[in-house]
């Protein structure tokens, strides 16, 4: 009898984001023994992005987590370094530190890459939005800017940010007896689309008692510095400055074919990347057309369930169904949105001004929430690769 002790199932996670430390954490849930689960990523640190947008208006930075500390205490090894290329046929992925790294599965997690789809525009960077915009809100506390333009772009990113700090601009202008005029220029038909008719309209309302000026539906294109041209009604607005968000774009795998447009990888409800055994993805790599951190914690507890069953253990599936929860801060009292999706359209809209959803974090990532609660906040000077505006 072979009595050779028989090695656990090996589950590679590639990122330290939402999506990574969620998946790792419900691996070690359900599958605690049966799953050896290594998470690899550059950084040491987690960073609370969403709350990031607070930072020029005087408020605390970001928080930051320490990704070892929390892996380690979970039973997860942390492979610091980066992914270079997938040998996905030999189940193999190299890093850029020349190491080889064997597993049975692999998440890919590695959130999107940013496109300024707008250049003559100031595009918000979450990981340095307090240096791009304390002394533009400054100039608006001071009188000195009397015209500002926010605008979305037409491709993949999460809007939300653009409406915050729209109205929190607007707040801090009245504070100091200010009054420019602000306005938020977006594709969609109405304001947060993804949230439903209900959250619309008590998002629109918000608008309309900050005095923003909404322009939906819009095609916009930025011609120049200050310059926004709206090309469906052959109007331009001029402005002191116009800020964007970037447009997301799948950040593409050496080694892995491309399974979806522009770089983001197409997979079915439990993550599974098309036409590649072994690979998953989940989070702001997937064609999923929205891209938000409670969408990517759904996904992907969805894909280590089924990397948990492929390696023997009785767990039921729970196949990606899209929840998207989001807070807007910026109104008096911030708003609770949430909405049920079936693709990317809302067939629920909920709206509130207390939470909907326990704990009411900006992320709905339930395990890493809870696992965060314990840990002390890092410093604000650690370097931070890994780019997600999702909030």
């Amino acid at each position: 009898m072979d009595t050779t002790p028989q090695r656990p199932y090996s589950a590679l996670i590639v990122g330290a984001g939402v999506a990574g430390l969620e998946a790792a954490l419900c691996l070690r849930e359900v599958a605690p023994t049966a799953v050896a689960t290594t998470v690899l990523a550059p950084d040491d640190a987690y960073v609370d992005r969403p709350m990031s947008v607070r930072e020029p208006f005087g408020r605390a930075r970001a928080s930051r987590f320490p990704v070892t500390d929390l892996l380690t205490d979970a039973g997860i090894a942390h492979a610091r370094g980066a992914l270079r290329w997938l040998d996905h046929r030999a189940r193999q992925a190299h890093t850029t530190d020349g190491v080889t790294l064997g597993y049975d599965a692999i998440l890919l997690a590695l959130g999107a890459r940013p496109y300024h789809r707008f250049p003559r525009a100031l595009t918000i960077d979450p990981r340095r939005i307090d240096a791009q915009l304390r002394g533009i809100v400054a100039d608006v506390e001071a009188g000195s800017i009397t015209r500002l333009v926010f605008v979305i772009p037409p491709g993949r990113t999460w809007p939300l940010p653009a409406y915050e700090l729209a109205l929190m601009t607007a707040a801090r202008a009245h504070e100091m007896g200010m009054a420019p005029q602000i306005t938020l220029v977006t594709p969609e038909p109405v304001p947060l689309a993804v949230f439903g008719e209900a959250a619309s309209a008590a998002v629109a309302a918000a608008l309309a008692d900050a005095e923003i000026t909404l322009v939906s539906a819009a095609v916009a294109h930025v011609r120049a510095p200050g310059q926004v041209h709206i090309e469906d009604r052959a109007r331009d607005l001029i402005a002191d400055y116009v800020i964007t968000l970037p447009e997301l774009r799948g950040p593409g795998v050496a080694g892995v074919p491309a399974t979806g447009l522009r770089g983001f990888m197409a997979t079915d409800a439990s993550g599974r990347v098309r036409h590649l055994p072994g690979v998953f993805a989940a989070g702001d790599i997937t064609s999923f057309p929205v891209k938000q951190g409670g969408i990517a914690a759904a996904q992907a507890e969805a894909a280590a369930r089924a990397i948990a069953a492929l390696a023997g253990v009785e767990v039921p599936e729970a196949p990606f169904e899209p929840v998207v929860h989001g807070i807007l801060l910026g109104p008096v009292r911030p708003l609770y949105l949430r909405a049920r999706l079936i693709g990317a359209w809302p067939v629920s809209s909920e709206v509130s001004e207390v939470p909907l959803w326990d704990p009411a974090d900006k992320i709905h990532a339930p395990r890493l929430t809870r696992a965060l609660a314990g840990y002390h906040r890092l410093g604000s000077d650690l370097p931070l690769r890994p780019f997600s505006l999702s909030s």
